[in-house]
Formats: C-alpha cells, structure tokens, sequence
C-alpha cells in the first residue's frame, strides 16, 4: 500500500487515477487549486467520488503549503498532473504557463528530493515533439522546437526532472500523454465540445481541412500506463503514452456523429497557432518497460464517452 501524493487530482485524468489506486488498495492524497480554467463545480463532483481521500486545497506554487503537506504526510511517491493545460490557451497567456508549469514542477521537485527514494511520476505532452510529419514519435527523437509556450513548458518539466535525478537521485518517470479522452474529459477538449455543439445541433469549430492527425487516447489505457509507470519508477525514463494510431479531424468528427446518431455541422476556421499537423506515439518502449498493451480503439472509446454522457441527462 502506497501513499501517494496526486496533484490535479480533481481533474479529469486525476480523478481517475485517484479511482484506480484507491481500487488496488493505496492511499491517495489529492491536492487542487480547484481554479476556474473550467467549471471548479465538476472538480468537485469529481472528487466527491472518493469521500474518504484527502483533499488538500491549493497551490503546487506554494512552497510553504508543499513543504507542509510532504512533512505531515510521508509521502511513498508523487504523481504530478497538476498544470495549466492546453496549447492555444498558453499562447495568450504564456507567463502564467511558465510559472505554474516549471516553477510549480520545481517546489514539487524541491520537497520530494528531502525524502530519498520518494518516486516521482510527471505528466508531460506530445506537444514536445514539436511540428513533426515523421511518425510514429520516439522517446529518443531529438525535440529542439516547441511550437507553443505549453509545449515548452513540459519540455522544460522534464529537464529539470532529469536535474533533480541527476543531483539528487530522484526516481521519475515523465510520460507524454497523447490527445487524451473519455468520461469526466474537461469541457474545453475537442471531443467533449464538439460532441456538446452536435447535441445542440450547432455547428463545430473546424480547424483546417479536417486533415490534422491525432493519437487519441482513451482514459482508461492512459491510468494503465500511469499506474505502471509509478509502479516500476527508477532512474529517470520518458514514456510514450498513446494508441500508436492516427485519426484525422474529419474522421473524428464522422465516428462522433455516428456514436451520437446525429449530424455534424461544421464552422470551418484555420488553424490555430501552436497546431501541429501531425501526433502518432511508437509505445515500444512503455511496451517493453511497463507492460503497456493499450486497448480501447477510436470508434469503441467514443461509444463510451457517448454512453457516459448520456448518463448525465
């Protein structure tokens, strides 16, 4: 039994993660600013799903709350998902993005480094990967050009990791999620947008073409791979956490219409800065290293997505 520090874990994947170590038997504790990014009231019906976990209300800013928090409690291990998210915001707003995302990721850092052995998962991006058309993306690729101040700051996330593991013998493991989705996904996501607008019979922001490619990834197979992660933690690694599959914009679109048996209205804009044309995870090494075998495919997943939305109304 493990006690483990979850950062964001009011979030969307934080309190599944929370879900699934409290099922296997460990001890969570969340902590959340509970900001108004979105709606601070489906946070909280997140957690009100675990009423026995803490819930510690702040900011991984802090130090003094997370030197606090880390001296009260003895943490086994942290995993960090707390962050300001999303490219496009980060665009308009890149200090703030700086500042919660790489300072925020070093108070955390500077508090676990006080308790040897104190294992520290990261959650980074496939936004590092940058504007790439070669896929599939590896762990080793050589990312020197983020193309958004989100981007830059899981990059930097997981350079000051490794620093922290190379001065002071931190076990992290940072993995870069790619296009995550599922129940409980915040409102601003593409998929829980978009599938909000078709219910409305309101037409969809359509960037592009409709030729843009992502690796959606459904919840379920990403908790897998943070739980392993955490779970076989030392040295420092990087993992690739995805379906090792593409989808375009418009086939997004199509399979989502199909799973809500309605028709989608599009709103064609252009692209949006910091866009990238292209994400496509290579799983071998989180395969190898971690037992990943993801296994919920685009078309199943939106079926569940739409059938959890369904139990809403």
């Amino acid at each position: 039994m493990q006690r483990i520090l979850v950062t964001g874990g009011a979030g969307f994947i934080g309190s599944h993660t929370v879900e699934r170590l409290l099922a296997r038997g460990d001890q969570p504790v969340v902590l959340d600013n509970f900001n108004d990014f979105y709606d601070p009231a489906i946070k909280r019906a997140n957690v009100a799903r675990f009423p026995g976990v803490p819930v510690v209300v702040g900011d991984i800013r802090d130090k003094s709350l997370i030197d606090s928090l880390f001296a009260q409690q003895r943490f086994d291990g942290v995993i960090h998902l707390a962050a300001m998210a999303g490219v496009r915001p980060s665009v308009q707003d890149p200090l703030l993005y700086e500042d919660v995302n790489v300072r925020g990721t070093m108070v955390l850092l500077e508090a676990a480094r006080r308790q040897p052995g104190l294992r520290f998962v990261f959650a980074s991006s496939s936004s590092v990967y940058g504007a790439r058309d070669r896929s599939p993306f590896r762990e080793d690729d050589d990312i020197p050009r983020p193309v958004s101040p989100y981007a830059a700051t899981k990059r930097a996330g997981e350079l000051i990791a490794y620093t922290y593991h190379h001065l002071f013998a931190v076990p992290v493991a940072c993995l870069r999620f790619f296009t995550v989705y599922g129940p409980r996904q915040r409102p601003e996501m593409a998929i829980a947008k978009f599938s909000a607008a078709i219910e409305r019979g309101e037409a969809i922001p359509f960037y592009g073409d409709g030729s843009t490619r992502r690796d959606y990834t459904y919840i379920d197979d990403i908790v897998d791979g943070v739980v392993a992660a955490y779970d076989r933690c030392q040295g420092y690694e990087i993992f690739n956490l995805g379906e090792s599959a593409t989808t375009s914009l418009s086939e997004l679109v199509d399979a989502l219409a199909r799973a809500l048996g309605r028709e989608a209205r599009l709103d064609r804009q252009p692209l949006q800065p910091g866009d990238v044309p292209l994400t496509c995870a290579d799983v071998s090494k989180a395969v190898r290293l971690l037992g990943y075998a993801p296994k919920v495919g685009v078309d199943e997943g939106l079926r569940r997505y739409v059938a959890w939305r369904r139990t809403l109304n």
